[in-house]
């Protein structure tokens, strides 16, 4: 019975492994028009300073005095933070191939974007080599997941030369 849950829970590990590499794509596919969204409102943003002979910090500076102005600034230094994070998660994702993108979890972290392929996405089975290699990553990963508590917690008297 013990072999057959291990089984079973490999089996599932290796499922939700396989369908990473096709998330991360359309995760980064995603980003990348956030990002490019993101710079058309920092150019605009940009130019309209300049033409006012201001620098972006100088804008955002006078953008205060009032609640609206308030609000706004802070909206825009939003903005520019998370245009900042966008791009240099998303350099880091292109660099990455499907498979060392499961080493970079953490650079999956827009909010909105990973909500936004999340709710979009729909398993498929498997058929790129990463697929498949992700695919036994999380079969192995499930099959340990399971044995490593028996081997820690196995009885003394159970190991060979132990009385």
């Amino acid at each position: 019975m013990t072999r057959f849950l291990r089984l079973a829970v490999a089996v599932c590990f290796a499922a939700a492994l396989s369908q990473f590499p096709a998330f991360s794509d359309q995760y980064v596919q995603r980003l990348g028009g956030q990002v490019d969204a993101l710079s058309r409102v920092a150019a605009e943003f940009d130019d309209s300073a300049r033409g006012t002979g201001l620098t972006r910090e100088q804008a955002l500076a006078d953008l205060s005095g009032s609640a609206f102005r308030d609000a706004h600034q802070s909206n825009m230094r939003a903005v520019f933070a998370r245009l900042d994070q966008a791009r240099a998660d998303l350099q880091m994702l292109r660099l990455a191939g499907p498979l060392e993108r499961m080493a970079l979890p953490h650079r999956l972290r827009d909010p909105e974007t990973l909500a936004a392929t999340w709710g979009d996405f729909r398993p498929a089975v498997p058929v790129t080599a990463a697929g498949l290699w992700a695919a036994g990553i999380g079969l192995a990963l499930g099959w340990l997941s399971t044995g490593l508590p028996g081997l820690v917690f196995r009885r003394r008297q159970d190991r060979p030369g132990w009385r």
